[in-house]
């Protein structure tokens, strides 16, 4: 009798959080292999005149969904921006805030 011993496999790593893959997506060149689109053979010989080819209407659809994504990182980017500079006026505005309590105060220890 011959026994085989257990195989364990390692644990899955986590799947990423979105903003690890937004990051990703952010940090790549527009050059970047996984935005090219891949060319492919011609399957048919030839659309019927006046009919776009499946093959152009596969083509435009893959473009219209590039330009989809692309457009979904670039407005994901300017929101991004946006946040931040929203972020650093409302840091802004607490120390202003503070500030003006501060000077209130003084105001009224020296009014009384």
């Amino acid at each position: 009798m011959s026994s085989k011993a257990k195989r364990v496999l390692p644990t899955r790593p986590e799947p990423p959080m979105v903003e690890q893959i937004l990051a990703d997506v952010q940090g790549t060149h527009p050059t970047d292999p996984v935005f090219l689109l891949p060319t492919e053979p011609r399957r048919d010989h030839g659309p019927p005149q006046g009919s776009p080819s499946p093959a152009r209407l596969e083509d435009q659809e893959r473009e219209r969904l590039y330009q989809q994504s692309r457009s979904y990182v670039e407005m994901n980017q300017r929101l991004q921006e946006s946040r931040e500079r929203l972020q650093e006026r409302r840091e802004e505005l607490q120390r202003a805030g503070v500030a003006l309590e501060h000077s209130i105060l003084e105001m009224r220890q020296k009014a009384f």
